[in-house]
């Protein structure tokens, strides 16, 4: 009996406790190792001895309202304006998006912008703006965000002396001023988790990934192209919602790197509110399942998994999904199964704190990387003690992109994504319908 117990004991620990350990907790340490050592060996780029040309491409769609601090961040960036092309590409705005470019034509006349129209869809305007382009770079950004000053100098650098690099992704960050001037408490602490996630996401996540050449997509709101590089593939493609995970799988189908430019940073604004935080990330897994099977196909053998770095991504993201989350609320039932609720405790919280020391060590990493923006690093720092709570939010983002991963399964891909408080209403309605077809079949 007292031997059953301990197997018992040694297989509990082996199933909840260590099995997370080598999947998920010893992998972040050896991430955090390696992004320290790319940092120390990190040497200062020199200018080169000319600038380029290059073209900066923005899709406009209902943008009046942070149309003018997009372009502004262009004029004031620390790059000669005399070198940049701006084509604004409009996608049918039925807001005042071009009386305010308009505005800032006249403000900013050193810039040479060009407005341009296309009412088929995203993809279409960006390829659109892609035929007309000029110059040696391509930099796509949204819309809805502004540079760092030095954001386009320095994406221009890494390009002229890593002439191996084909692509890059910027840095994507949220406004931590427009956080704190938030409102509603609960959204503003939902904002500031939301800022150590982009952190965290760029600054060590797809760090790691672009040392590796294991970088999953370019970022829609700040990714940059040699122009003779994106020209070689069949540009965006509009058959999918992720255009940005498609035009990335394009570019390595070629053999051709894409990296993280991790001291370009590109501003964009907080999270409205939970609705729009689940219908982001709800597009952003369907969209990441949509590529990978138009790239794959009937091609998913599992000798890719040894071969090809996007499939061993899209395993772990998608595959390993359902026993993951079946394991993160398991545990709580194993009391039931004749588990003491100590020991079921006891493992619980030994894994949020596993948890909580990888979120720290994420967190020196991206304190790291910051150095050089000391106005973003004293705000990430501040915020050092939702590290405590971050790995709350991290389950909550999960369940959401797992939940992408069903409606994947049962509906077509769309621009046009249910909210959850849609989702709820379709939930009841779905309830209501089945219980008046059992109290309709039971009548009979």
């Amino acid at each position: 009996m007292r031997t059953w117990m301990i197997n018992n004991e040694i297989l509990f620990w082996l199933a909840w406790v260590i099995l997370p350990l080598i999947i998920e907790i010893i992998p972040s340490v050896c991430n955090f190792l390696l992004l320290i050592v790319k940092y120390l060996r990190r040497k200062k780029i020199e200018d080169p001895i000319l600038f380029p040309e290059i073209t900066i491409i923005i899709p406009v769609y209902n943008s009046a309202d942070t149309l003018h601090k997009c372009l502004e961040s262009i004029h004031l960036s620390n790059y000669d304006n005399r070198l940049i092309t701006v084509f604004l590409v409009d996608n049918g705005s039925k807001d005042n998006s071009f009386e305010i470019f308009e505005r800032c034509q006249m403000e900013y006349s050193d810039l040479s912008m060009q407005w341009m129209v296309s009412n088929q869809g995203k993809s279409k305007a960006l390829n659109k703006a892609l035929f007309n382009s000029r110059g040696k770079y391509i930099i796509n950004v949204d819309s809805d965000g502004r540079f760092e000053k030095d954001a386009i100098r320095n994406i221009v650098k890494r390009f002229e002396k890593e002439m191996d690099v084909n692509s890059f992704t910027g840095v994507i960050l949220t406004e931590y001023k427009e956080i704190e001037e938030t409102e509603g408490f609960w959204l503003r602490q939902i904002r500031r988790l939301e800022y150590l996630e982009y952190c965290q996401a760029f600054l060590a996540g797809r760090n790691f990934s672009s040392e590796i050449n294991g970088l999953y997509t370019l970022s829609g709101a700040f990714s940059a192209f040699r122009k003779s590089t994106i020209l070689q593939t069949q540009m965006y493609n509009s058959d999918t919602i992720c255009e940005d995970t498609h035009i990335t799988f394009q570019i390595k189908r070629q053999k051709k790197r894409v990296e993280l430019c991790e001291d370009a940073i590109f501003y964009v604004s907080p999270i409205d509110d939970m609705n729009k935080l689940y219908t982001q990330r709800q597009r952003w897994q369907i969209g990441e399942l949509e590529v990978f099977k138009m790239f794959y196909g009937k091609k998913m053998h599992m000798h890719n998994l040894f071969k090809d770095i996007d499939f061993r991504v899209i395993l772990f993201d998608h595959t390993f999904a359902f026993p993951r989350l079946i394991w993160y609320f398991a545990l709580v039932a194993l009391s039931m199964l004749n588990y003491s609720l100590k020991t079921v405790l006891t493992a619980l919280l030994l894994i949020y704190v596993l948890y909580v020391i990888c979120t720290m060590l994420y967190f020196l990493n991206v304190c790291m990387f910051l150095k050089d923006f000391k106005d973003d690093k004293k705000y990430y720092i501040s915020k050092f003690l939702y590290v405590l709570v971050y790995p709350l939010y991290n389950l909550y983002t999960f369940v959401l992109r797992f939940m992408g991963i069903i409606n994947s399964i049962n509906r077509a891909s769309s621009w046009r994504t249910f909210n959850f408080r849609e989702e709820i209403e379709i939930a009841k309605d779905i309830v209501k319908k089945d219980f008046h077809i059992k109290k309709e079949n039971k009548d009979e």
